[in-house]
Protein backbone atom coordinates (compact mmCIF):
# COMPACT_ATOMS: atom_id res chain seq x y z
CA UNK A 1 0.00 0.00 0.00
CA UNK A 2 1.30 3.26 -0.92
CA UNK A 3 2.15 6.07 1.72
CA UNK A 4 0.39 9.10 1.36
CA UNK A 5 3.37 11.11 0.02
CA UNK A 6 4.22 8.22 -2.35
CA UNK A 7 0.80 8.50 -3.74
CA UNK A 8 1.13 12.19 -4.21
CA UNK A 9 4.14 11.67 -5.64
CA UNK A 10 2.69 9.87 -8.43
CA UNK A 11 -0.13 12.16 -9.34
CA UNK A 12 1.81 14.67 -10.07
CA UNK A 13 4.14 12.93 -12.54
CA UNK A 14 1.77 12.42 -14.38
CA UNK A 15 2.31 15.11 -17.60
CA UNK A 16 -0.50 17.44 -17.89
CA UNK A 17 -1.76 19.27 -20.56
CA UNK A 18 -2.29 23.09 -20.29
CA UNK A 19 -5.69 24.94 -21.85
CA UNK A 20 -4.26 27.71 -22.92
CA UNK A 21 -7.21 30.10 -23.54
CA UNK A 22 -7.36 33.97 -24.13
CA UNK A 23 -10.13 35.46 -21.55
CA UNK A 24 -10.56 39.18 -21.18
CA UNK A 25 -8.69 41.12 -18.60
CA UNK A 26 -10.76 40.75 -15.40
CA UNK A 27 -11.02 37.07 -16.07
CA UNK A 28 -7.60 36.22 -15.73
CA UNK A 29 -7.41 37.43 -11.72
CA UNK A 30 -5.91 34.20 -10.01
CA UNK A 31 -4.81 32.21 -13.40
CA UNK A 32 -1.62 31.77 -14.26
CA UNK A 33 -0.30 34.11 -17.89
CA UNK A 34 0.42 32.05 -20.49
CA UNK A 35 2.81 34.94 -22.48
CA UNK A 36 4.83 37.42 -21.51
CA UNK A 37 3.27 40.99 -20.78
CA UNK A 38 5.15 43.18 -22.89
CA UNK A 39 4.64 47.36 -22.75
CA UNK A 40 3.95 48.88 -26.45
CA UNK A 41 4.06 52.45 -24.72
CA UNK A 42 6.08 54.62 -22.10
CA UNK A 43 4.14 54.71 -18.57
CA UNK A 44 3.49 57.25 -17.96
CA UNK A 45 4.00 58.79 -21.70
CA UNK A 46 4.57 61.97 -20.44
CA UNK A 47 6.38 63.66 -17.32
CA UNK A 48 3.81 64.89 -14.99
CA UNK A 49 3.24 66.22 -12.01
CA UNK A 50 2.36 64.14 -8.86
CA UNK A 51 0.39 66.77 -7.08
CA UNK A 52 -1.87 69.88 -6.93
CA UNK A 53 0.46 73.02 -6.57
CA UNK A 54 2.48 75.30 -9.28
CA UNK A 55 5.05 74.49 -11.59
CA UNK A 56 7.86 76.46 -11.42
CA UNK A 57 11.36 76.68 -12.53
CA UNK A 58 13.93 74.89 -9.32
CA UNK A 59 16.56 77.60 -9.42
CA UNK A 60 13.94 80.54 -8.83
CA UNK A 61 13.22 79.21 -5.59
CA UNK A 62 16.22 78.52 -4.01
CA UNK A 63 15.95 79.51 -0.02
CA UNK A 64 12.27 80.08 -0.02
CA UNK A 65 11.23 79.32 3.71
CA UNK A 66 8.29 80.18 5.81
CA UNK A 67 10.45 83.56 6.95
CA UNK A 68 11.57 84.07 3.18
CA UNK A 69 8.62 83.26 0.98
CA UNK A 70 9.78 83.95 -2.67
CA UNK A 71 7.13 85.55 -5.01
CA UNK A 72 6.73 84.73 -8.70
CA UNK A 73 3.97 85.97 -10.84
CA UNK A 74 1.26 83.31 -11.59
CA UNK A 75 0.37 82.82 -15.11
CA UNK A 76 -3.29 83.14 -15.79
CA UNK A 77 -3.72 79.62 -17.20
CA UNK A 78 -4.55 76.66 -15.20
CA UNK A 79 -3.20 73.24 -16.25
CA UNK A 80 -5.73 70.56 -15.33
CA UNK A 81 -4.71 66.96 -15.79
CA UNK A 82 -5.68 65.82 -19.76
CA UNK A 83 -4.77 69.27 -20.99
CA UNK A 84 -1.51 70.05 -23.16
CA UNK A 85 0.43 72.86 -21.88
CA UNK A 86 0.50 75.49 -24.64
CA UNK A 87 3.09 77.30 -22.53
CA UNK A 88 6.70 77.55 -22.15
CA UNK A 89 7.52 78.78 -18.60
CA UNK A 90 10.13 81.83 -17.87
CA UNK A 91 12.18 82.78 -14.97
CA UNK A 92 10.41 84.18 -12.41
CA UNK A 93 6.96 82.76 -13.52
CA UNK A 94 4.89 79.93 -12.28
CA UNK A 95 1.59 78.23 -13.18
CA UNK A 96 -1.11 76.44 -11.36
CA UNK A 97 -0.97 72.71 -12.01
CA UNK A 98 -3.45 69.69 -11.12
CA UNK A 99 -2.31 66.44 -10.76
CA UNK A 100 -1.41 64.25 -14.23
CA UNK A 101 -1.21 67.27 -15.97
CA UNK A 102 1.90 67.31 -18.19
CA UNK A 103 4.91 69.71 -16.89
CA UNK A 104 5.07 72.98 -19.37
CA UNK A 105 8.30 73.67 -21.04
CA UNK A 106 10.50 75.24 -18.65
CA UNK A 107 9.68 74.12 -15.38
CA UNK A 108 11.65 71.17 -13.71
CA UNK A 109 9.73 70.90 -10.44
CA UNK A 110 6.24 71.65 -8.56
CA UNK A 111 5.24 73.11 -5.83
CA UNK A 112 2.90 71.71 -3.45
CA UNK A 113 -0.37 74.17 -3.18
CA UNK A 114 0.01 73.71 0.76
CA UNK A 115 3.11 75.52 0.60
CA UNK A 116 2.19 78.45 -1.36
CA UNK A 117 -0.12 81.34 -0.90
CA UNK A 118 -1.89 83.08 -4.07
CA UNK A 119 -1.67 86.78 -3.71
CA UNK A 120 -3.26 89.04 -6.64
CA UNK A 121 -1.53 88.00 -9.47
CA UNK A 122 1.49 86.68 -8.18
CA UNK A 123 2.85 83.53 -5.83
CA UNK A 124 4.26 83.30 -2.67
CA UNK A 125 6.28 80.38 -2.26
CA UNK A 126 7.38 79.25 1.06
CA UNK A 127 9.25 76.15 0.67
CA UNK A 128 12.37 75.61 -2.06
CA UNK A 129 12.08 72.84 -4.32
CA UNK A 130 14.73 70.28 -5.81
CA UNK A 131 14.26 69.89 -9.63
CA UNK A 132 12.41 66.95 -10.25
CA UNK A 133 10.17 67.20 -6.48
CA UNK A 134 6.68 66.15 -7.62
CA UNK A 135 7.61 65.41 -11.46
CA UNK A 136 6.26 61.59 -12.37
CA UNK A 137 8.70 61.20 -15.44
CA UNK A 138 8.45 59.76 -18.59
CA UNK A 139 8.53 55.82 -18.43
CA UNK A 140 9.92 55.75 -15.03
CA UNK A 141 6.85 53.17 -14.84
CA UNK A 142 7.58 50.85 -17.43
CA UNK A 143 9.13 51.77 -20.46
CA UNK A 144 8.73 50.52 -24.08
CA UNK A 145 9.77 47.39 -24.89
CA UNK A 146 9.40 45.89 -20.84
CA UNK A 147 8.60 43.04 -20.15
CA UNK A 148 6.09 43.57 -16.99
CA UNK A 149 4.78 40.15 -16.54
CA UNK A 150 6.48 37.16 -17.29
CA UNK A 151 4.92 33.78 -18.32
CA UNK A 152 3.85 32.13 -15.68
CA UNK A 153 3.20 34.13 -13.19
CA UNK A 154 -0.10 33.62 -11.38
CA UNK A 155 -2.48 37.14 -11.60
CA UNK A 156 -3.09 39.59 -8.99
CA UNK A 157 -5.19 42.63 -8.76
CA UNK A 158 -1.58 44.47 -8.92
CA UNK A 159 -0.95 42.64 -12.26
CA UNK A 160 -4.54 43.42 -13.33
CA UNK A 161 -4.04 47.16 -13.24
CA UNK A 162 -0.17 47.20 -14.82
CA UNK A 163 -1.92 45.10 -17.93
CA UNK A 164 -4.60 48.09 -17.82
CA UNK A 165 -1.73 50.88 -17.86
CA UNK A 166 -0.32 49.07 -21.01
CA UNK A 167 -3.42 48.83 -23.03
CA UNK A 168 -4.28 44.77 -22.95
CA UNK A 169 -7.99 44.33 -22.40
CA UNK A 170 -7.71 40.10 -23.35
CA UNK A 171 -4.46 38.45 -22.00
CA UNK A 172 -3.39 34.37 -22.47
CA UNK A 173 -3.88 32.28 -19.42
CA UNK A 174 -3.14 28.93 -18.70
CA UNK A 175 -6.87 28.00 -18.12
CA UNK A 176 -8.42 26.01 -15.31
CA UNK A 177 -9.62 22.08 -16.20
CA UNK A 178 -13.27 21.67 -16.06
CA UNK A 179 -13.40 19.17 -13.42
CA UNK A 180 -16.61 16.51 -13.53
CA UNK A 181 -18.21 14.80 -10.58
CA UNK A 182 -20.37 11.56 -10.88
CA UNK A 183 -21.95 10.19 -7.48
CA UNK A 184 -22.89 6.30 -8.03
CA UNK A 185 -24.62 4.35 -5.41
CA UNK A 186 -28.65 3.03 -5.48
CA UNK A 187 -29.21 4.61 -2.01
CA UNK A 188 -28.26 8.30 -3.13
CA UNK A 189 -30.80 10.40 -3.57
CA UNK A 190 -30.90 14.33 -4.29
CA UNK A 191 -30.89 16.57 -1.56
CA UNK A 192 -34.36 18.19 -2.56
CA UNK A 193 -35.77 14.23 -1.80
CA UNK A 194 -36.55 13.19 1.59
CA UNK A 195 -34.83 10.87 3.61
CA UNK A 196 -36.33 7.02 3.49
CA UNK A 197 -34.92 4.45 5.58
CA UNK A 198 -31.53 3.04 3.60
CA UNK A 199 -31.04 6.66 1.84
CA UNK A 200 -28.54 9.18 1.75
CA UNK A 201 -28.41 12.73 0.17
CA UNK A 202 -25.70 13.53 -2.25
CA UNK A 203 -23.78 15.90 -0.61
CA UNK A 204 -20.58 14.85 -2.11
CA UNK A 205 -21.36 16.32 -5.24
CA UNK A 206 -22.03 19.76 -3.51
CA UNK A 207 -18.81 19.51 -0.80
CA UNK A 208 -16.73 18.81 -4.20
CA UNK A 209 -18.33 21.36 -6.18
CA UNK A 210 -17.23 23.91 -3.99
CA UNK A 211 -14.11 22.73 -3.57
CA UNK A 212 -13.49 23.07 -6.77
CA UNK A 213 -14.95 26.38 -7.21
CA UNK A 214 -12.68 27.24 -4.46
CA UNK A 215 -9.21 25.61 -6.05
CA UNK A 216 -10.26 28.10 -9.37
CA UNK A 217 -11.41 25.55 -11.42
CA UNK A 218 -14.98 24.74 -12.74
CA UNK A 219 -17.10 21.76 -11.69
CA UNK A 220 -19.84 20.25 -13.61
CA UNK A 221 -22.13 17.57 -11.52
CA UNK A 222 -23.49 14.98 -13.97
CA UNK A 223 -26.12 13.47 -11.01
CA UNK A 224 -25.91 9.99 -9.53
CA UNK A 225 -25.90 6.44 -11.28
CA UNK A 226 -27.61 3.26 -9.70
CA UNK A 227 -25.08 0.76 -9.22
CA UNK A 228 -25.20 -0.68 -12.59
CA UNK A 229 -22.61 -1.57 -14.47
CA UNK A 230 -23.58 -0.66 -18.14
CA UNK A 231 -25.99 2.43 -17.15
CA UNK A 232 -22.15 3.04 -15.04
CA UNK A 233 -19.80 2.44 -17.56
CA UNK A 234 -22.20 4.41 -20.22
CA UNK A 235 -22.06 7.29 -17.82
CA UNK A 236 -18.29 7.44 -17.52
CA UNK A 237 -17.63 7.57 -21.42
CA UNK A 238 -19.61 10.38 -21.62
CA UNK A 239 -18.31 12.63 -19.34
CA UNK A 240 -14.70 11.38 -20.15
CA UNK A 241 -15.88 13.31 -23.27
CA UNK A 242 -16.89 16.53 -21.43
CA UNK A 243 -14.02 17.14 -19.04
CA UNK A 244 -10.57 16.83 -17.93
CA UNK A 245 -10.53 15.64 -14.76
CA UNK A 246 -13.53 13.14 -13.57
CA UNK A 247 -14.31 12.42 -9.83
CA UNK A 248 -16.34 9.08 -8.92
CA UNK A 249 -17.31 8.83 -5.54
CA UNK A 250 -18.60 5.82 -3.97
CA UNK A 251 -17.69 2.39 -5.30
CA UNK A 252 -14.30 2.17 -4.13
CA UNK A 253 -14.52 0.00 -1.16
CA UNK A 254 -12.95 -3.62 -1.21
CA UNK A 255 -16.12 -5.40 -2.14
CA UNK A 256 -17.30 -2.91 -5.06
CA UNK A 257 -13.23 -2.03 -6.32
CA UNK A 258 -13.48 -5.16 -9.08
CA UNK A 259 -16.12 -3.72 -10.14
CA UNK A 260 -15.24 -0.12 -10.74
CA UNK A 261 -11.47 -1.24 -12.27
CA UNK A 262 -13.48 -3.77 -14.24
CA UNK A 263 -15.79 -0.68 -15.93
CA UNK A 264 -12.48 1.75 -16.48
CA UNK A 265 -10.44 -1.37 -17.53
CA UNK A 266 -13.03 -1.78 -20.61
CA UNK A 267 -12.49 1.65 -21.02
CA UNK A 268 -8.74 1.59 -21.60
CA UNK A 269 -8.21 3.99 -18.16
CA UNK A 270 -4.67 3.46 -16.94
CA UNK A 271 -4.71 2.17 -13.67
CA UNK A 272 -1.79 3.76 -11.42
CA UNK A 273 -2.98 2.80 -8.27
CA UNK A 274 -5.40 1.70 -5.68
CA UNK A 275 -5.61 2.27 -1.69
CA UNK A 276 -3.24 5.03 0.07
CA UNK A 277 -2.75 4.38 3.75
CA UNK A 278 -4.27 6.80 5.29
CA UNK A 279 -7.59 7.58 7.33
CA UNK A 280 -9.85 8.94 6.35
CA UNK A 281 -9.69 8.13 2.68
CA UNK A 282 -7.59 5.22 2.23
CA UNK A 283 -9.85 3.19 -0.24
CA UNK A 284 -9.16 5.70 -3.16
CA UNK A 285 -8.28 4.68 -7.19
CA UNK A 286 -6.17 6.84 -9.83
CA UNK A 287 -6.00 6.45 -13.29
CA UNK A 288 -5.60 8.70 -16.26
CA UNK A 289 -7.32 8.43 -18.91
CA UNK A 290 -5.24 9.68 -22.45
CA UNK A 291 -4.52 13.60 -21.44
CA UNK A 292 -7.23 13.15 -18.77
CA UNK A 293 -7.21 12.01 -14.67
CA UNK A 294 -9.40 9.77 -12.75
CA UNK A 295 -9.98 9.53 -9.38
CA UNK A 296 -12.52 7.27 -8.01
CA UNK A 297 -13.37 8.22 -4.14
CA UNK A 298 -14.95 7.09 -1.35
CA UNK A 299 -18.44 7.41 -0.50
CA UNK A 300 -18.30 8.39 3.25
CA UNK A 301 -17.68 12.60 3.03
CA UNK A 302 -14.98 13.52 4.99
CA UNK A 303 -13.30 10.92 3.19
CA UNK A 304 -14.21 12.53 -0.38
CA UNK A 305 -13.00 15.89 0.80
CA UNK A 306 -9.40 14.76 2.09
CA UNK A 307 -8.38 13.28 -0.69
CA UNK A 308 -9.52 16.08 -3.08
CA UNK A 309 -7.32 18.25 -0.66
CA UNK A 310 -4.07 16.10 -0.75
CA UNK A 311 -4.70 14.33 -4.38
CA UNK A 312 -7.81 16.43 -6.98
CA UNK A 313 -6.56 20.16 -5.54
CA UNK A 314 -2.55 19.76 -6.10
CA UNK A 315 -3.51 18.26 -9.91
CA UNK A 316 -5.80 21.28 -10.40
CA UNK A 317 -3.16 23.92 -9.59
CA UNK A 318 -0.43 22.28 -12.05
CA UNK A 319 -2.76 22.69 -14.85
CA UNK A 320 -3.79 25.88 -14.16
CA UNK A 321 0.31 26.12 -14.15
CA UNK A 322 0.47 27.40 -10.29
CA UNK A 323 3.51 26.85 -8.40
CA UNK A 324 1.62 26.69 -5.03
CA UNK A 325 0.39 23.09 -5.27
CA UNK A 326 -0.81 22.17 -1.78
CA UNK A 327 -2.60 24.61 0.72
CA UNK A 328 -0.57 26.33 3.53
CA UNK A 329 0.73 24.92 6.57
CA UNK A 330 1.78 25.69 10.19
CA UNK A 331 3.15 23.91 12.69
CA UNK A 332 1.08 23.79 15.75
CA UNK A 333 1.28 22.00 19.15
CA UNK A 334 -1.54 19.45 20.21
CA UNK A 335 -3.78 21.38 23.17
CA UNK A 336 -4.56 17.57 24.36
CA UNK A 337 -3.07 13.81 24.10
CA UNK A 338 -4.35 12.19 20.99
CA UNK A 339 -4.52 8.50 20.06
CA UNK A 340 -3.09 7.34 17.27
CA UNK A 341 -1.74 3.81 15.59
CA UNK A 342 1.85 4.32 14.34
CA UNK A 343 2.20 2.82 10.52
CA UNK A 344 -0.60 5.01 9.18
CA UNK A 345 -0.95 8.75 8.65
CA UNK A 346 -3.76 9.96 9.99
CA UNK A 347 -5.62 13.51 8.93
CA UNK A 348 -7.70 14.80 11.59
CA UNK A 349 -10.01 17.50 11.56
CA UNK A 350 -8.72 20.72 14.30
CA UNK A 351 -10.28 23.56 15.40
CA UNK A 352 -6.48 26.25 15.48
CA UNK A 353 -6.27 29.10 18.31
CA UNK A 354 -3.47 31.17 19.44
CA UNK A 355 -2.67 31.60 23.16
CA UNK A 356 -0.44 34.35 23.92
CA UNK A 357 2.74 33.47 21.15
CA UNK A 358 1.55 29.94 20.64
CA UNK A 359 -0.35 28.28 18.28
CA UNK A 360 -2.60 24.73 19.38
CA UNK A 361 -4.65 22.61 17.77
CA UNK A 362 -8.00 20.88 19.05
CA UNK A 363 -9.93 18.24 17.57
CA UNK A 364 -13.40 19.42 16.40
CA UNK A 365 -14.86 16.14 17.88
CA UNK A 366 -16.03 12.91 16.52
CA UNK A 367 -13.61 11.60 14.08
CA UNK A 368 -15.95 9.35 11.62
CA UNK A 369 -15.52 9.57 8.60
CA UNK A 370 -19.06 10.01 8.28
CA UNK A 371 -19.11 12.73 10.31
CA UNK A 372 -19.31 15.74 7.96
CA UNK A 373 -19.66 18.66 10.39
CA UNK A 374 -16.14 17.87 11.76
CA UNK A 375 -15.54 19.61 8.05
CA UNK A 376 -17.87 22.50 8.79
CA UNK A 377 -16.25 22.99 11.50
CA UNK A 378 -12.33 22.65 11.00
CA UNK A 379 -9.81 25.13 10.47
CA UNK A 380 -7.45 23.25 9.31
CA UNK A 381 -5.86 19.32 9.20
CA UNK A 382 -3.10 18.22 11.43
CA UNK A 383 -1.28 15.40 9.69
CA UNK A 384 -0.56 12.42 12.36
CA UNK A 385 2.62 10.83 10.48
CA UNK A 386 2.89 7.02 10.33
CA UNK A 387 6.22 7.25 11.82
CA UNK A 388 4.84 8.33 15.03
CA UNK A 389 2.80 6.60 17.57
CA UNK A 390 -0.13 8.49 20.37
CA UNK A 391 0.33 12.45 19.92
CA UNK A 392 0.95 14.06 23.63
CA UNK A 393 -0.07 17.58 24.66
CA UNK A 394 2.33 20.18 23.37
CA UNK A 395 3.81 17.63 20.90
CA UNK A 396 4.54 20.33 17.42
CA UNK A 397 2.44 18.59 14.60
CA UNK A 398 1.95 20.05 10.48
CA UNK A 399 -1.29 21.20 9.71
CA UNK A 400 -2.80 22.03 6.49
CA UNK A 401 -4.92 25.51 6.98
CA UNK A 402 -8.27 25.39 5.15
CA UNK A 403 -9.94 28.42 5.99
CA UNK A 404 -8.02 32.00 5.75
Amino acid sequence: MLSVKEAQEKVLSCPVKHKIKKVPLLESLGLALAENMMSEDFIPTYDNSAMDGFAVKAVDIIGADKNYPIKLKLIRQDLPAGKIPEIKLESGYCVRIMTGAPIPEGSDCVVMKEDAIKEGKDVLIFRECRQGENVRYKGEDIKKGDITIKKGKKIFPGDIGVMASIGRSEVLVNFPPTVGILATGSELVEIHEKLEIGKVRDSNSYSLSAQIKEAGACSKRYGIVRDDKEILKKKIRETLSDCDILLLTGGVSVGDYDFVKEILGELDAEFIFWRVNQRPGKPMAFLTYKDKFIFALPGNPVSVMVCFELYVRPIIKKIMGDKKLFRDTITARASSDFKHREGRTDFIRVKIEKVEDKTYFKSTGMQGSGILMSMSEADGLAVFPEEIGNIEKNTEIQVYILKD
